[in-house]
């Protein structure tokens, strides 16, 4: 367990300042039963931080649902349930999901995404805390918390007529915002060292790995992170995860911003054609001072690193003039 602020107990990683305020405010509403709105962009974290509220003050289930993948006729059997014979198909008699959330939480994930029919039927329970199965004439009392989610700005939504305004203000109590990445880089390194923790074996960064994912602005937020991460580990046996080893798009980054650097400080601006270019021997220099200054100046694990020879690695210092 990290320091205070660092972790939560489910997760929730963090010590930037915005996040720190977000788990003030997750500790301050967890044990209320008042409805809270997420709000973030994809992959930013929204629903660990709805389990984080839940499990400050655990009570009943936590269940999700994915108002994204709910699609055509079947959407108010899966979420209000049905009694056998309803429709075509229902052979027995079904608890939809809110009904399974009574007495605990239901998280309605990318709420944005649900069809204004069915966003009149939610507000409906949620007024009224009862609702109707499909094919059913009885109505089931239910008591449940409502935690939403979505990366849409929902007061556009509601000003374009795709969201319910009444429905809006209903779980609009209370709204954290969740940061992108790009905005919580000092974040990188904690998440990082928690996502390689799971892993069976241990792994470590190189140096510029670790500086190209600090500049990199990762629009996927936390699940690209994590998913970068994954695809390094499948492709190094360890211990030591290295700048090749990183996807495409973060390595072509980290070039393009060298290659305006280089030219900046030899030409004073980057022309069009110098942008992202550098010659073949500035990256093995720079390859070989980022080693040399990760092992601390130890050739031996530098060469390691580097994937070649320790011999080798003496011909090119004195090559270079880096002796």
């Amino acid at each position: 367990m990290k320091e205070s602020g660092e972790r939560l107990p489910n997760g929730f990683v963090g010590r930037s300042p915005r996040i720190l305020q977000i788990r003030a405010q997750i500790e301050k509403v967890g044990p209320r039963r008042i409805p809270v709105l997420i709000q973030g962009e994809s992959g930013t974290g929204k629903e660990v931080v709805a389990r984080s509220i839940f499990n400050v003050a655990p009570r009943g289930q936590f269940v999700p649902i994915d108002c994204g993948s709910l699609v055509g006729t079947m959407i108010e059997s899966e979420l209000f349930g049905h009694v056998r014979g309803a429709f075509t198909g229902a052979n027995e008699t079904r608890r939809g999901l809110i009904e399974q959330a009574s007495g605990g939480t239901a998280f309605f994930d990318e709420i944005g995404e649900l069809p204004l029919d069915m966003q009149v039927k939610l507000l409906r329970v949620l007024q009224e805390q009862e609702l109707r199965p499909v094919g059913s004439l009885q109505r089931i009392k239910i008591d449940f918390r409502v935690i939403a989610a979505t990366n849409r700005d929902l007061q556009k939504e509601v000003a374009a007529g795709r969201f319910r305004e009444d429905l809006f203000h209903r779980l609009n109590v209370v709204r954290l915002t969740i940061p992108p990445l790009r905005e919580r880089k000092e974040d990188i390194p904690l998440l990082t060292e928690r996502f390689l923790e799971q892993a069976p074996e241990r792994y470590t960064l190189s140096y510029d790995a670790t500086e190209a994912m600090m500049n990199y602005d990762w629009p996927g937020n936390i699940r690209e992170l994590q998913n970068c991460l994954e695809r390094m580990m499948s492709l190094n046996s360890g211990p030591l995860l290295h700048f090749a080893d990183l996807p495409s798009s973060l390595v072509n980054h980290a070039r393009a911003g060298a290659g305006v650097a280089s030219a900046m400080a030899v030409g004073g601006q980057a022309t069009s054609t110098q942008q992202g270019v550098i010659p073949l021997h500035e990256l093995e220099k720079q390859a070989i001072c980022n080693a040399l200054e990760y092992t601390r100046g130890d050739r031996t694990v530098a060469a390691q690193m580097l994937g070649i020879g320790r011999t080798t690695l003496y011909r090119k210092l004195k090559e270079y003039r880096m002796e």
